[in-house]
């Protein structure tokens, strides 16, 4: 499973990097970011955040409880989620220039080249949702890596359409053709990414018979604890909606006062990719994983086999994001040139992105906690807590990206917003923890007794050190290249943790490197 989303983000990479050299990270991107950003927008504030949390527990819980083992209720499930995707769409793609409007305030052509992009891309909505479906059934079935394969196929298209244009087009100002080629292009990559987990579903022996007799069939309390979710979602979307329309407002102030280099919303989302890659890699494969068993335990009252699935998924993934964020930290600049440094975008837009990334870097670690944390809500069924818990995270992430464009020069405005993002995920984080650790409590080993505190305090101590080097290998090493510094600065960082691995007793570090060490030196039988 984490092999399919390795995979999945290298080509993401790649898929950046292609966009990038397209596009460049002015306002062509921008309003190529922000159209290919409002399908997500939407499907996550009407229905994809319920779908996330509440299909897994739901399913595992219909299984257990009906004779069927949940068939009938997993079709009807099914069956109103389609619906509602389809109705949502077609709202969507008809709304689509006050979406725009509303994230962006751009008029004349820029506003028309961003409302043709948003109608193309609008259909992924269906798309989106039909993928989080088919994969959540899969899940609840333990069959996980599917899910984590396909978006290959999904950058794959957006790959070889992005080429198509950059071996076609002339590098001027897109044509009305062009943007129809780009903005289906990237639909149909969404499109075969759902539709590609049609054999894992046959193959697991499922098939979807749409049900209509929804009435006393147990849908309301899924919709009921759908209800909390989408005002969550709302309240991300609304300090969303914030930033993006602050960095679009701060990438057309540094464009009229002359500033080179991307300052705008296209360089923050690009460092946003960049910066979430390891999250994707390590903690959503991990607690992806860990779903079905943490809905089984809560199923079962067990919140002692919580407590222990929460603590080891906040220490195994911590053992790979801490030094992750170090690596972000130290490598920003040679990261975001081997990613971005083609085509349109120079090295002053590199410079841009590198100092966005390192504002996102220490944001990384409370980020995947906080995800994990919130997995323990959703698998005990409370999704009305994560919602009074996000509104610290989005307030606070709102409110400081505000003040970052108010005080700030148009070239940092971005910068500052990537930075109070950080600040609003670690208050976030800590809130979220002690609350759980309320929860808990009464039933189960208290959470801060599960070393999962330890385990980040030491982590974060070899940090320090890694960091520093790891920078100092990539700056004695960029004038060779880009390419040579990250793998230099990553030695560097690699080498500090597997040095301070055991002094520091690292357990999750220690035993993995203990065990490769073993076999790299084990000799081999005799014949």
């Amino acid at each position: 499973m984490a092999a399919g989303s390795v995979v999945s983000r290298a080509a993401g990479f790649v898929r950046s990097a292609v966009v990038a050299a397209a596009l460049g990270v002015g306002l062509t991107a921008d309003g190529y970011a922000v159209a290919n950003s409002v399908p997500t927008i939407v499907y996550m504030l009407l229905i994809g955040g319920a779908l996330n949390a509440v299909f897994v527990p739901e399913l595992v819980r219909a299984a257990k409880e009906h004779r069927d083992g949940g068939a009938a209720y997993t079709d009807r499930l099914l069956t109103v989620c389609v619906i509602a995707l389809l109705a949502i769409t077609a709202c969507a793609v008809w709304a689509a220039p006050a979406l725009v409007d509303a994230y962006t305030g751009y008029t004349g052509e820029q506003a028309t080249m961003t409302v043709a992009f948003a109608r193309y891309c609008l259909p992924q909505i269906f798309f989106l949702g039909v993928f989080t479906l088919l994969g959540q059934v899969l899940n609840a079935r333990g069959r996980f890596g599917s899910m984590m394969w396909t978006p290959v196929l999904n950058n794959v298209v957006v790959i070889a359409v992005f080429g198509l244009y950059l071996a076609t087009g002339d590098g001027g100002e897109l044509t009305s053709g062009e943007t129809a080629l780009l903005g289906w292009g990237t639909t149909a990559g969404i499109a075969v990414q759902a539709l590609a987990l049609l054999p894992a579903l046959r193959a697991a022996r499922f098939r979807w018979r749409p049900r209509f007799d929804w009435r006393g069939s147990g849908l309301t309390r899924p919709l009921r604890a759908a209800g909390w979710l989408v005002l969550l979602v709302l309240t991300n979307q609304a300090a969303y909606w914030v930033v993006t329309r602050l960095a679009t407002l701060a990438g057309a102030r540094a464009a009229a006062q002359g500033i080179d280099g991307g300052a705008g919303f296209s360089a923050y989302n690009n460092a946003y990719l960049l910066w979430a890659v390891p999250h994707g890699i390590v903690t959503v494969s991990l607690v992806t994983a860990l779903m079905p068993r943490m809905s089984r335990a809560a199923a079962d009252e067990d919140p002692d086999g919580i407590r222990r699935d929460v603590s080891y998924a906040l220490r195994s993934s911590a053992a790979a994001i801490v030094p992750a964020a170090c690596l972000l930290l130290a490598l920003a600049q040679p990261l975001m040139a081997v990613v971005f440094q083609y085509g349109r975008t120079d090295a002053r837009d590199i410079a841009t992105m590198a100092g966005i990334l390192v504002a996102f870097a220490p944001g990384l670690i409370a980020f995947s906690g906080q995800y994990v944390l919130s997995r323990a809500f959703y698998a005990l069924s409370d999704t009305r807590t994560p919602f009074l818990l996000n509104l610290v995270i989005a307030g606070l992430n709102a409110g400081l990206s505000l003040a970052a464009y108010a005080t700030l020069p148009a070239r940092w405005a971005v910068t500052g917003m990537a930075g109070a993002y950080s600040v609003a995920l670690l208050v976030g984080w800590l809130v979220t923890a002690l609350v759980l650790r309320r929860r808990l409590a009464p039933g189960a080993t208290r959470l801060w007794r599960s070393g999962a505190v330890g385990a980040h305090a030491r982590l974060l101590v070899a940090a320090v050190p890694a960091t520093a080097l790891g920078h100092l290998a990539a700056a004695r090493t960029m004038p060779v290249g880009a390419l040579a510094a990250c793998a230099a600065g990553a030695v560097v960082v690699g080498l500090v943790f597997a040095l301070l691995a055991r002094p520091l007793r690292l357990t999750e570090l220690d035993r993995p490197l203990s065990g490769l060490i073993r076999r790299l030196t084990k000799r081999p039988a005799r014949r």
